[in-house]
């Protein structure tokens, strides 16, 4: 397997790496998009990711990867699972999937189509599962997902919304789950995403080009430093990936158990009101998104200073574009953050805090 750049040796592009532990902690909060120039890191930190997770408990034999513990009988065709009593069922542990889905990718290979080899040789009808089987319970990663085709944008908003996959094609009738966090990444300046597309995403960021000649220096040191002696480099940086996946490990567990105050509800729906947003996915995604925050820094329950750190990459994207106002999205939104819940304090931690 080639070596992966590791998440912890990352520089800088604090957001986009806090952006990712959190939908690593909490897949529901609704995938990110990062949008930025090229050579960036956006797609090195996304594979990055992959090594930083822990393993998950899959079903033997099953194309899906699904959960043993859950459920009983096939999760969809082909898958092994029996009915009734799962101690029959076999399993083993393998790495979270993560996904890549080309640009020019076919319909066949997205949701999956009927397995040519085996209806030639054998004269059986099978269905060879797609790359929607493959990210169940992983992620989907989409470089360039602006330039994606509209027929594959819509297949994936299906998938995205009902957490399962229908093929209905060539004497076929299937049905299986595809629950994944979509990743998306592209150049703002190569075309716009759709606002349907644009709406599944949970999170946005924008990375840039760093200006600081040391970060700049650091971010050469290190990518050298990792393509001349790949284990040697890994090695380097693996007491630093071990902390970071305990501690994502750790956040995933005490998830459940973060309170989420009225105070908090509150000021989420009066910064949605304030941006003026459609519907209540900010909302939701506003505590989703602070409460994954929270569990990261271990904290009991989350605070408005949560809510300030998650609220430009949970709302910068679902604004409307208001042609009076010629100021980007993110300084609408830190208006309304300053109406909201007041400015930052002289000292205070800033929304942009470092994850590793």
């Amino acid at each position: 397997m080639k070596p992966t750049f590791p998440f912890s040796a990352l520089v800088g592009q604090q957001e986009m790496t806090q952006a990712l532990m959190i939908a690593a902690v909490d897949p529901a909060v609704g995938g990110v998009l990062i949008l930025g120039d090229r050579g960036t890191g956006k797609s090195t930190a996304v594979r990055a990711l992959a090594r930083l997770l822990p393993e998950v408990r899959v079903t033997e034999g099953c194309p899906y990867g699904c959960d043993p513990a859950k459920g009983s009988g096939p999760c969809g065709e082909g898958c092994p699972r029996p009915e009734g009593d799962q101690s029959e069922v076999k399993s083993h542990m393998k790495p979270v999937p993560v996904v890549d889905l080309p640009l020019g990718v076919t319909e066949d290979r997205v949701v999956g189509a009927l397995d040519l080899e085996r209806a030639l040789t054998k004269g059986e009808k099978a269905f060879e599962p797609g790359l929607l089987a493959r990210a169940n319970r992983g992620f989907l990663y989409i470089d360039e997902v602006n330039l994606l085709e509209d027929h594959i944008v819509d297949l994936l908003l299906d998938a995205a919304a009902s957490g399962e996959t229908v093929v209905e094609r060539e004497g076929l009738s299937v049905r299986h789950p595809s629950k994944f966090v979509l990743i998306g990444s592209g150049n703002p300046e190569e075309g716009d995403l759709r606002p349907q597309m644009l709406d599944r995403f949970g999170l946005s960021v924008e990375v840039g080009t760093p200006g600081e000649i040391a970060t700049r220096v650091e971010v050469v040191r290190r990518r050298d430093a990792f393509e001349r002696d790949p284990d040697a480099f890994l090695d380097r940086w693996a007491d630093e990936e071990k902390a970071l996946r305990a501690r994502v490990v750790a956040a995933q567990g005490h998830i459940g158990s973060v309170q989420v105050p009225d105070e908090v509800l509150a000021k989420a729906a009066e910064l949605c009101m304030e941006l003026g947003t459609d519907g209540l996915r900010g909302e939701l995604t506003l505590i989703r998104t602070s409460r994954a925050l929270a569990a990261l820094d271990a904290a009991p329950a989350v605070t408005l200073d949560h809510l300030r750190r998650v609220a430009p990459m949970a709302l910068a994207h679902r604004l409307r574009r208001d042609p009076l106002d010629e100021t980007g999205s993110g300084a609408r939104v830190g208006r309304a953050i300053d109406t909201v819940l007041g400015p930052v304090a002289a000292g205070a931690p800033g929304s942009a805090q470092a994850v590793g």
